[in-house]
């Protein structure tokens, strides 16, 4: 079955949400506006997400997954599904849920004209600190960018095959993604979307990895970002 677009899931210890992503990621491709896979990417997970997942797999085969042998973290877990995607076109939404499946048609609107869409958050229903901590990395990370993006830790995105396989992923990597692909001369944009709280399952960040983490990738995107090599080919003869 030929499929356009490739839904990610990384996930770490998520067995009280996988049932009811499964749910939500199902109703949304019985009506998404171009053909739809998922692919589970398990980062090592020790409770029974691996076992839910290779259930899931084997009884919808718009499902697949891929597991890692131990907890690599997220720009890995995105990375290799980024690697094994198969499709033009894909997306990301976390497997907490926080973000609705069916705000990926308001990406998918803009990604004919732009090489990467991605959501941006509206009316939170994060913690204060949660809130806080992410408005201040934000504001670290697009000081050191200048990507004009103003919540590129939402987990929603869309993004062309082509740029998503050129970037080179390091870790921390999946919070500087508008600016990787504007190192491309590709064209990003952000559109506004739905935001939930977390009804099962634990966050796997605290406020410390939230700033200190941010704040030294961004020092390593700045020497990535020297040292960038980007070409275009005007003609071959092969």
């Amino acid at each position: 079955m030929k499929y356009e677009f490739t839904i990610l899931v990384p996930l770490y210890n998520e067995e009280p949400n996988l049932l009811r992503v499964e749910q939500e990621l199902d109703l949304y491709i019985k009506k998404a506006p171009v053909k739809t896979c998922v692919l589970f990417i398990n980062d090592g997970s020790t409770d029974n997400s691996l076992q839910l997942v290779q259930e899931i797999s084997r009884r919808n085969e718009a499902f697949k997954f891929i597991s890692f042998d131990r907890n690599y973290g997220l720009s890995s877990a995105i990375k290799a599904g980024f690697d094994h995607a198969d499709t033009p076109l894909i997306g990301y939404i976390d497997s907490d849920l926080q973000t609705d499946p069916d705000d990926f048609n308001l990406l998918l609107k803009h990604i004919g004209e732009y090489d990467l869409v991605t959501g941006m958050r509206t009316n939170r229903k994060d913690s204060v600190k949660k809130n806080l901590s992410s408005l201040i990395a934000n504001g670290i990370r697009r000081s050191f960018t200048q990507d004009g993006m103003d919540d590129t830790g939402c987990p929603l995105k869309v993004i062309k095959a082509d740029y998503a396989k050129r970037i080179p992923m390091f870790k921390g990597l999946h919070r500087f993604l508008p600016a990787m692909v504007l190192l491309q001369n590709g064209r990003v944009k952000q559109v506004p979307v739905r935001h939930y709280a977390r009804i099962a399952g634990k966050a796997k960040f605290h406020l410390l990895n939230r700033l200190a983490g941010p704040l030294v990738d961004c020092f390593a995107f700045l020497w990535m970002k020297r040292s960038y090599i980007n070409y275009k080919v005007a003609e071959k003869n092969e």
